[in-house]
């Protein structure tokens, strides 16, 4: 009997790195022997869940013998609601990044190609890489926002699809309405577009494009995904959701699998998407917290990019990787730009009032 496993995995693996999650909390208590820890790590919201979704939780899980609404019809129809669509425009997933996956298993050949900024989330590399295509990484431009004319310059016979971070993870930053109009006059109609906008509803710029008005004007090549993880405060659920028009779903829905969506998930999904108190809250606490944390990197000569999500992308002028240690010691958990091609930069999300002062009080101390 053979002691070693030889048989070989599919080439597309060997060139996929594992996703790299934020240090949970409970790992770091673990770890460093301390109790009082707070993360500011993977852009958590900071003042929880809804209240209305916790309730919705609460009676789904008096139901968990039963299994889940395969089609999440009640759930696309709380969505059709908000968003001004018909059911059969949406998709939800087991958090965005399955949507991610299940449009690159629909639509990626091998030896196909997909086009995203870089650095951006890296999720999108993962999903078309697994599928044997490859990715055209663009560099953001020199204010970290998408070099929109270069990835349209990158778009050859072999391009699937394009992926648009909007705003861009890590870096807060977004590209207006005249030039994403501009680039989409000028995207071929057998590339799809994929605009992420797990962020935005923290966007503070007047002038930022939503990808649901394409979809909404007939554009078939335009699919916009949304998140419960982020201002929802849902993330341990896992739920986020796709629009896009009937045909192009209809390639998509032949990739999922039957309960991917459990049921809690749902109800708590349901729940949440209509708390307006709760969602307005949470953009309080997010600018409040940001403008309180511009002021203080200011007073310490940190250059940072004004964000339009809840965190924030600084420049600490030295590198991450030993700071991002002396800061885990002292309990403050953040996202080193190392793994994002940015020796010198840190991602902080923004918390709490308090979390945001005991962070940059150990910022100032660890400096």
């Amino acid at each position: 009997m053979s002691k070693n496993f030889n048989t070989k995995a599919r080439v597309a693996l060997q060139d996929i790195k594992p996703y790299t999650p934020g240090k949970p909390i409970e790992e770091v208590k673990r770890e460093l022997g301390i109790d009082d820890v707070i993360k500011l790590a993977s852009n958590e919201n900071p003042i929880g869940p809804s209240k209305k979704a916790v309730e919705k939780m609460k009676d789904a899980i008096e139901k968990v013998n039963l299994y889940p609404d395969g089609t999440c019809f009640y759930l696309k129809q709380e969505i059709a609601k908000a968003k001004g669509v018909d059911n059969s425009q949406i998709i939800v997933g087991n958090g965005s990044d399955e949507i991610i996956k299940l449009l690159a298993e629909a639509f990626i050949e091998p030896g196909e190609n997909a086009i995203m900024a870089d650095p951006s989330f890296s999720e999108y590399d993962f999903a078309v890489t697994l599928m044997g295509g490859s990715l055209k990484k663009i560099p953001l431009t020199d204010t970290f926002t998408h070099d929109l004319d270069a990835m349209l310059a990158a778009i050859d016979d072999k391009t699937k699809m394009i992926f648009i971070c909007n705003p861009n993870n890590p870096t807060g930053t977004i590209v207006n309405k005249e030039q994403v109009d501009a680039f989409m006059s000028k995207v071929p109609d057998d590339v799809i577009v994929i605009f992420d906008e797990a962020y935005h509803e923290y966007a503070v710029s007047e002038d930022y494009p939503h990808g649901l008005d394409y979809v909404k004007d007939g554009w078939a090549n335009v699919v916009v995904m949304y998140t419960f993880s982020k201002i929802y405060g849902l993330a341990g659920l896992r739920v986020g959701y796709s629009i896009a028009s009937e045909p192009l779903l209809s390639w998509v829905y032949r990739t999922r699998e039957p309960f991917n969506v459990n049921a809690v998930a749902q109800a708590g999904a349901i729940g949440a998407i209509h708390d307006d108190e709760h969602l307005e809250m949470s953009r309080k606490v997010n600018n409040e917290g940001a403008e309180y944390i511009y002021g203080e990197l200011a007073d310490m000569g940190l250059p940072y990019v004004k964000t339009n999500t809840n965190f924030i992308w600084i420049n600490i002028n030295q590198d991450c990787v030993p700071v991002f240690d002396k800061m885990m010691k002292k309990g403050v958990i953040i996202r080193t730009g190392n793994v994002f091609g940015y020796q010198n930069y840190i991602r902080v999300t923004v918390g709490t009032m308090d979390e945001n002062k005991r962070f940059i009080q150990t910022l100032r101390e660890v400096l």
